[in-house]
């Protein structure tokens, strides 16, 4: 969930502030301009081929960013699902190569590879270079599939400076080299094996277009390899890393029903889970009929988790099946507890919220012509898709909840306390606002603020205990350092609702020091620091307040860690000095190593608390800019993030203890 980098203050120019405003050109310069520039058909440029790719990255993969990049790799994983769901494979391999490569390869038909009886020439050599060239236009290739605007490998082509094709079919192996969207060469005819079929696509992307980074996260596509996994029973997914050895094999033969098994992981369940898959049918419509898979359960949990799927894409940002699903959940639940009396007359309806506690439910819809928001495909528009989930959550799972009135039960008395707690916790806030703590200026009596008032500048170190704190005050850069000493370990959020929380005097310090708010109030463009860093010591009661910060930080105010606001310090282990040479070192095999170099008569000292440390050493190795080492901390496998620390600090002790037992042996700098 984090990555070690070398961490400064330094803030880059906000991109466009070289240009002049506007409000500065005069009429005369105006009128110079339409004199001196031209603008007739000369002016007008054609872009042939996937150039328009190139010059316009963004407007086929989002942006040129790691999301982006990982995008173009999505994409050729994609043709390769929509194969399985056309019933031609059942197995896909995924490998990262040190070089920096990634392959995809299936079992699927392959890409045709005969000449193309329009564009005459080989249809791979088309597929590849020609935006809008596929086979899901028709219907007739692919009945469903996610990849229905036509751009998808070809975009991943043009955005790498080298892509590998390599189709076999029809008992021979065609290959095909191509270099930013364009071919190398002709089209390769090799003997092949009898019986094989399938594509392999090995690209490399492009550093032109992909600035910030080349490199691919093994987490983040494993993510998007297991949700792919889950939603086609049956299918195989193998992804290997060849520099780190890591490799993960995912096959689910129940589909989401053991998707909602892996989310519920560390939750204790309130009910066996409801599930049901139909079809529904729209004569008139372009969609022709909408696939409905849905799992439902509660746990004991105070956190909602849902996934929303269209033709196997996941739908961050909802569209009309989740509109449907929210709608129905919520009108079903109200109906089915009323008709019950457990809601008497004179009560008001369970909110959305209240309904959605401890929910954890996966929906997936597939259909033949999707219309998303964009090309990266983030929200469903098709209205038609509202009406079908609505509809078949009325019909079965209104059935669920009369059949099983012990289920219900157990579900109404969740909605209430939800209820409850929800009321409360407003009544909480409108306190905490009423003492001045989230909105006003005051500011907690332990915070040792930083003079600067520029968020992007400023950083808070949040440190273990009133010693630390008094060395990092007299250490830092006032003009920019803000220190807040922490007392004690703070509250385990997993186990609290919110209400909780704003009774907990460590939390309330927290937020108000923050300046975000917490909840419905919540506002990150209120951040005071745009560096919060964790400053915790190296031992294990260190650790368990560094993980409890961050459960704190990842299930109240995710946003931060999204948005990399969010750091851990990384404290030195040791000071090794010999005569007037002093090297501080951050690991056991770091002070072994340097111990062998410097000889005899070496001697080590073991930082165990930040404590420990003057003000000078504290500056020196952990606060100053210039030579401090820092973890960001990152979200790459949202999912996997989210099991763990259900895991790790839910209520449920076996799944702890078999995470303990699996990962024992990989525990490093184990202080006890």
């Amino acid at each position: 969930m984090d990555s070690m980098e070398r961490v400064g203050s330094e803030q880059s120019a906000p991109s466009g502030a070289n240009l002049a405003p506007i409000e500065k050109i005069g009429e005369e310069d105006q009128a110079e301009s339409i004199v001196t520039e031209q603008y007739d058909e000369n002016e007008i440029q054609v872009l042939k081929g996937l150039e328009g790719v190139r010059l316009r990255p963004g407007m086929y993969i989002g942006d040129t960013g790691p999301r982006g990049l990982h995008h173009i790799v999505f994409e050729v994983v994609d043709n390769a699902v929509d194969e399985a769901l056309a019933g031609a494979c059942d197995h896909i391999q995924v490998v990262l190569y040190r070089d920096g490569s990634v392959s995809v390869e299936d079992n699927g038909r392959g890409i045709p590879t005969g000449i193309h009886p329009q564009a005459q020439i080989p249809t791979l050599q088309l597929v590849m270079t020609q935006l809008h060239a596929g086979g899901k236009f028709s219907g007739k290739g692919y009945k469903v599939s996610g990849g229905l605007h036509g751009v998808g490998v070809s975009v991943s082509n043009a955005l790498s400076r080298k892509m590998i094709v390599e189709v076999h079919r029809e008992g021979k192996l065609f290959r095909q080299e191509f270099a930013r969207g364009e071919i190398v060469g002709e089209m390769e005819i090799l003997e092949g094996q009898a019986e094989r079929t399938g594509t392999k696509v090995t690209l490399w992307p492009d550093p032109e277009i992909f600035t910030e980074t080349t490199t691919f996260s093994f987490e983040k596509l494993s993510e998007r390899l297991r949700e792919l996994s889950f939603l086609n029973k049956g299918l195989t997914i193998d992804i290997r890393e060849e520099s780190s050895g890591k490799s993960h094999h995912f096959h689910y033969p129940n589909g989401i029903r053991e998707y909602v098994h892996y989310l519920s992981e560390g939750k204790e369940p309130l009910h066996a889970p409801f599930y049901v898959a139909k079809s529904v049918k729209f004569v008139e419509a372009e969609v022709g009929s909408v696939e409905v898979e849905v799992v439902i359960q509660y746990n004991k949990s105070y956190k909602e988790d849902f996934y929303s799927f269209a033709n196997n894409i996941n739908t961050y940002e909802g569209g009309s099946h989740v509109t449907g699903f929210r709608n129905a959940l919520t009108r079903i639940t109200n109906n089915v507890v009323r008709r019950r009396g457990w809601l008497k007359e004179k009560d008001e309806n369970f909110s959305g919220e209240d309904v959605r506690e401890g929910l954890c439910a996966v929906l997936s819809v597939k259909l033949a012509n999707p219309q998303f928001e964009s090309q990266t495909k983030i929200a469903l528009l098709n209205p038609e898709v509202r009406q079908a989930v609505d509809g078949v959550l009325d019909e079965f799972y209104t059935a669920f909840l009369e059949e099983h009135p012990d289920i219900a039960k157990a579900i109404f008395e969740k909605c209430q306390s939800a209820k409850n707690a929800r009321d409360a916790a407003r009544r909480a806030r409108e306190n905490v606002r009423r003492k001045s703590v989230l909105e006003s200026c005051s500011l907690p009596g332990k915070l040792a603020d930083c003079s600067s008032k520029d968020p992007s500048q400023c950083e808070l170190f949040i440190v273990e205990g009133d010693s630390a704190g008094g060395s990092a005050k007299e250490g830092r850069e006032r003009h920019f350092q803000a220190i807040l000493p922490l007392r004690g370990k703070i509250l385990n959020v997993e186990k609290a609702r919110l209400n909780k929380m704003l009774d907990n005097d460590v939390i309330k310090s927290m937020i108000a020091a923050l300046g975000t708010g917490i909840g419905e109030d919540f506002a990150i463009e209120k951040l005071r620091y745009h560096k919060l860093v964790i400053m915790t010591d190296a031992d294990v009661d260190g650790a368990h307040i560094r993980t409890l910060l961050l459960t704190f930080f990842y299930r109240q105010m995710r946003e931060l860690i999204e948005e990399g606001h969010v750091y851990v310090a990384q404290p030195p282990l040791y000071l090794l000095t010999k005569g007037k040479r002093r090297e501080y070192v951050y690991s056991d095999e770091e002070c072994e190593r340097l111990r062998q170099e410097m000889g005899d008569k070496v001697e080590i000292q073991r930082y165990k608390g930040l404590g420990e440390m003057n003000a000078e050493q504290l500056w020196d190795t952990t606060m100053d800019p210039e030579h401090r080492v820092m973890r960001q901390v990152k979200l790459e496998d949202a999912v996997e993030a989210d099991r763990v620390f259900s895991v790790l600090m839910g209520d449920e002790v076996k799944p702890r203890r078999e995470f303990i037992i699996k990962y024992a042996r990989e525990v490093k700098n184990l202080d006890i």
